[in-house]
């Protein structure tokens, strides 16, 4: 199973969801969907955009669990 960790790598460095949602120009709403891992079909535009904004790698937010 494939899951993100987003919220994980939130509440380390102390972001919020409104402003990872003001960093990346993304709504709140698919960003608190991504955040409690509600999205079957991760669009690549939109983890891109939030790599953009945390300045991470797609690795640090997508774990998978066999």
């Amino acid at each position: 199973m494939v899951r993100l960790s987003i919220k994980e790598y939130l509440d380390e460095k102390g972001i919020t969801r409104y402003e990872l949602s003001k960093r990346s120009g993304i709504r709140f709403q698919i960003i608190d969907n991504y955040y409690k891992n509600k999205v079957v079909r991760y669009d690549s535009d939109v983890l891109d955009r939030i790599c953009k904004a945390l300045d991470c790698d797609i690795k640090e937010l997508i774990v998978y669990e066999p």
